[in-house]
């Protein structure tokens, strides 16, 4: 990133009138929810930091940059009001040139109970493009060049993405008309099994349906990048195998460190590495734990991101944190259900006891992760070639290969 973002101050819908236009809710701060933590880094250090982000490209391959209500238990309604605000200031204080946004994800329950409505995720991509359109610091990413534009500019490139498949139903021409509307990225499930395939909630693992091969068909042949983070584990060999492209599992940890249904195992994550995809790190409250660390912070998370280094190399692994602005445990209690955390969380190890914590420190929000995984790495002594790699550098080779 250049070192200075060009932010002119705008915030979300600024262009209508609060309770008038829309219904105003009070929303937690996007620069200061919880005290600011930073790795501590002598003098040499923070100059190679400074040079580092001077000079190379910054990608998050998974967040969510809405921002949520203070109190996390007005999201329902929130949500129903299908406005929802981005962290502009807070993505202005952060290290990212470019971020995976996914939307509303799980909660896109605008009008129906279940949510992932063809209906509901078009209003949620064109009301978050509405916004988008009235202002100048975000660049709406439709393709590489764009990133290399909000690298020289001080700006942000912007990437829609949603995590499953389910509103195209039987429709394939439907990835078409998301493609048009500017999505870049799409998972296979969102944990759920759908018509493409089986997710990770599922007990037995019916791999990738004959409609789900001609869905992948379709991405490829559209330029949409694949991913399979809430796939179940054959359903991600059986797309893997299929793509003629790379996919990606955007945001994810190794099963061999800490034994969940959200986890890869080891097959998984060679098998995307072996066809050239990259594994983008997960930082989301109690997930990427280890036997080691069961306090989530950024030592667990760099556990399994050193685990995965040493599995399948530097040149198939990055970041994906999936951090939010706002009180990401609390939207955990809210929306349990909803995102399959129990299923996620579901393992048949007796030995899986953990320290629950309040947030993350020093991966609370897409702006801290920005900051703290690059300083880790820094403080840590890897070399500028590999910090570049597993910042950006990864994740730019495969989008050159996958997006037309």
């Amino acid at each position: 990133m250049s070192l200075t973002k060009n932010y002119d101050k705008y915030r979300s819908f600024q262009y209508l009138e609060a309770d008038k236009d829309y219904t105003a809710f009070k929303l937690a701060s996007d620069t200061n929810r919880v005290p600011a933590y930073l790795i501590p880094l002598d003098e040499a250090q923070e100059q190679k930091v400074r040079q580092l982000l001077q000079d190379n490209i910054y990608i998050s391959m998974h967040e969510h940059l809405g921002i949520f209500p203070d109190n996390v238990f007005e999201t329902p309604h929130y949500i129903r009001e299908g406005r929802m605000f981005t962290g502009f200031e807070g993505l202005a204080g952060s290290h990212w040139d470019a971020v995976f946004d996914n939307l509303m994800n799980g909660l896109c329950q605008i009008h129906s109970k279940s949510g992932w409505k063809w209906s509901e995720v078009l209003h949620d991509l064109g009301m978050r493009l509405c916004d988008i359109a009235h202002q100048d610091f975000i660049i709406h990413c439709k393709g590489v060049a764009d990133i290399e534009q909000a690298h020289r500019e001080g700006k942000i490139a912007w990437i829609a993405t949603m995590e499953g498949a389910a509103m195209i139903e039987n429709e394939l021409d439907r990835l078409d008309i998301l493609y048009g509307f500017g999505l870049r990225s799409i998972g296979i499930t969102y944990s759920e099994s759908n018509a493409l395939g089986s997710g990770l909630k599922e007990t037995r693992d019916g791999g990738l349906t004959a409609f789900g091969k001609k869905a992948v068909e379709r991405m490829n042949k559209l330029g949409l990048l694949i991913d399979c983070s809430h796939t179940g584990d054959q359903t991600a060999l059986d797309t893997i195998a299929h793509s003629k492209k790379p996919i990606v599992l955007s945001h994810i940890g190794a099963k061999a460190l800490w034994n969940t249904n959200r986890m890869a195992p080891d097959e998984v994550l060679k098998a995307c590495a072996d066809k050239g995809g990259v594994i983008g790190v997960e930082a989301a409250p109690h997930t990427t734990l280890t036997r080691k660390h069961r306090k989530h912070g950024i030592e667990a998370v760099m556990e399994h991101f050193e685990y995965i280094r040493d599995l399948v190399g530097i040149d198939h692994v990055s970041f994906g944190p999936d951090t939010v602005y706002g009180d990401h445990v609390g939207l955990h209690h809210a929306y349990s259900s909803s995102l399959s955390l129990k299923e996620s969380k579901a393992t048949q190890d007796p030995d899986m006891a953990y320290e629950p914590v309040e947030y993350v420190q020093g991966l609370e929000n897409p702006t801290e992760a920005s900051h703290n995984i690059l300083r880790y790495l820094v403080k840590a002594g890897y070399s500028d070639e590999d910090i570049i790699k597993v910042m950006g550098g990864n994740t730019l080779r495969v989008l050159r290969e996958v997006w037309h």
